[in-house]
């Protein structure tokens, strides 16, 4: 997955977790810019995966609310299916990497003590 996939992948998540998120707490959760995430938000909205409607908030002021489109669920869905294949494989890799290094230990304590 490139960087921006993964951002958009991010996106998506926070926008289905909490709609009413403004673009300055997304560059926050992303750890990028305003203009960033902006950027990224605005490619999202022009694929047609978000929608962006108007709401009123508690303090009477206007602000924006997202939410994901039908396209947008169907990316999330596949883009969350290879997020967790490429995790799955990590893992695996990550778990016979540790058992070679124990191994490696165990082999080099019991020529220690000989």
């Amino acid at each position: 997955m490139k960087l921006s996939e993964k951002a958009h992948f991010r996106i998506l998540r926070l926008i289905e977790e909490r709609p009413e998120i403004s673009q300055r707490e997304l560059a926050s959760e992303l750890g990028v810019s305003l203009g960033k995430s902006h950027y990224l938000l605005k490619a999202l909205l022009d694929k047609g995966l978000v929608k962006m409607g108007n709401f009123r908030r508690h303090d009477n002021k206007l602000a924006y609310m997202y939410h994901l489109t039908p396209s947008g669920i169907a990316v999330k869905l596949k883009m969350t299916s290879d997020f967790l294949t490429v995790k799955e494989a990590e893992y695996s890799a990550l778990h016979h990497e540790i058992a070679q290094l124990r191994q490696e230990l165990s082999g080099k304590a019991g020529a220690e003590g000989q």
